[in-house]
């Protein structure tokens, strides 16, 4: 009886942690995948970085709603569509993670970008 509930509560882990798995993969894209979209299609992008950062440099065509703004929430909300992806980033992908959480409660398809705008500027050096 003692293997038996171990057996449970291992497969129970396992499922568990395959099911978080899956569902962060939903929740985020690489760099590379945003950059295949973008060639592609229109799509909802949004800088979630304070304004001196994206006055520095940005992704084509993103907007700005600065996370630490009071009203970043009634900003995304007054502006996006809640019926299509929303694409987010900041300069690493920390932020912008803690924002997909924060518009997902709100009924936003959010989708963070691995690795951020430093990941991006990596990768596009030559461009």
């Amino acid at each position: 009886m003692r293997i038996m509930k171990k057996s449970v509560l291992l497969l129970f882990t396992v499922f568990s942690l395959i099911g978080c798995s899956t569902a962060q993969q939903k929740d985020a894209i690489s760099t590379v995948e945003l950059k295949e979209l973008l060639a592609k299609d229109q799509i909802q992008l949004v800088d979630v970085r304070t304004p001196q950062e994206y006055e520095a440099g940005f992704i084509k065509p993103a907007k700005l709603v600065n996370y630490f703004s009071a009203d970043f929430v009634s900003q995304i909300t007054k502006n996006y569509s809640k019926e299509k992806p929303l694409y987010l980033y900041c300069r690493t992908g920390n932020r912008s993670g803690q924002a997909v959480v924060l518009l997902k409660r709100e009924g936003f398809k959010a989708i963070n970008v691995i690795g951020g705008y430093n990941q991006w500027k990596n990768e596009n050096k030559n461009e």
